[in-house]
């Protein structure tokens, strides 16, 4: 995998219709409109795009449609929606609005035959498994529902079993350094990235400094790198740090 094309994703988090971003998955506040921000983002050399409707599983409601719909006509990347899927007529759903992949995490937690029978219908190049994990006594496991619920299951067991459940990609936010701006925690994605054939997406602690990509890139065997608020903001502008990847003799699509 690693000699591939490295990924620059931006993700939006989405809260009632809104774009936001917190700390540590807490702390909200509202960043931008959706549908204004990927149309951005597919105008200035993003290699993809994911869409999170963060709270639709502890609201106990599905992915809002209407605005996903709204999105994928603005974008002509990849795009990957997440948030509220528990079942195969959700993704239908979801992929029929204009989406490319899906993005589970819960459901997948609580029912992991989810992602064969979703993988065998739509095929792995659909289903992403996001993976929250953070540090508890000294080893990283999956948290679930927004960050609220230690699963109980440690993340290098989870990567590989939703690898051979058939998962087309891990989406690997670490909940220690998101929003932190400190760069990407190192050890958490080298640990997975080490020991999967599957890509993985870097996500959580980019700050506005390519230096935080280049060492991602650079000392794990990730694919792909996302990160909201700096790209949100324009603190990092796509376009200067996939310059800057390339001089650092990274690829990335220019």
């Amino acid at each position: 995998m690693n000699n591939l094309t490295k990924r620059i994703i931006p993700c939006l988090d989405v809260k009632e219709g809104k774009t936001v971003k917190g700390v540590n998955f807490e702390n909200l506040k509202t960043v931008g409109d959706p549908v204004e921000l990927a149309k951005k983002y597919s105008s200035s050399n993003a290699d993809e795009l994911v869409f999170l409707d963060i709270t639709a599983t502890n609201e106990k409601r599905k992915t809002i449609l209407e605005l996903v719909e709204r999105v994928a006509k603005e974008v002509f990347i990849p795009f990957t929606v997440g948030g509220g899927i528990s079942e195969l007529e959700d993704i239908k759903a979801i992929l029929s609005m204009g989406a490319d992949k899906i993005s589970f995490n819960s459901a997948a937690v609580k029912n992991p035959s989810i992602i064969s029978d979703c993988a065998n219908y739509f095929g792995s190049q659909c289903i992403v498994v996001a993976l929250d994990a953070k540090r508890v006594e000294g080893d990283f496991y999956v948290f679930c529902n927004a960050g609220k619920v230690n699963s109980g299951k440690k993340a290098l067991d989870w990567a590989k079993q939703v690898q051979e459940l058939g998962a087309g990609e891990i989406l690997l936010t670490s909940m220690d350094y998101d929003g932190t701006q400190k760069g990407f925690d190192i050890e958490l994605n080298k640990l997975i990235s080490d020991n999967v054939n599957i890509p993985v997406i870097a996500s959580g602690g980019a700050g506005a400094n390519s230096n935080h990509f280049i060492d991602v890139f650079k000392n794990t065997k990730v694919d792909a790198a996302l990160a909201a608020s700096i790209f949100h903001y324009d603190t990092l502008p796509i376009e200067k740090l996939k310059k800057d990847l390339k001089n650092a003799d990274i690829k990335v699509r220019i």
